[in-house]
């Protein structure tokens, strides 16, 4: 939501508020799927020398 134009400030966080309840929910992450610092990490490789 662009509320560029409205100058006041409560004004503007009522707009942000109603623009929020108005979009839809978002759909529960699955539960096989971690978010951020829950994943998995991934292994680097050695520097240096060729593997092969």
């Amino acid at each position: 939501m662009n509320t560029k134009h409205v100058e006041d400030r409560d004004e503007r966080k009522s707009l942000k508020r109603a623009a929020r309840k108005k979009a839809a929910p978002k759909a529960k992450r699955p539960s096989g799927v971690a978010r951020g610092s829950n994943k998995r990490k991934v292994k680097k490789l050695a520097k240096g020398q060729r593997k092969r």
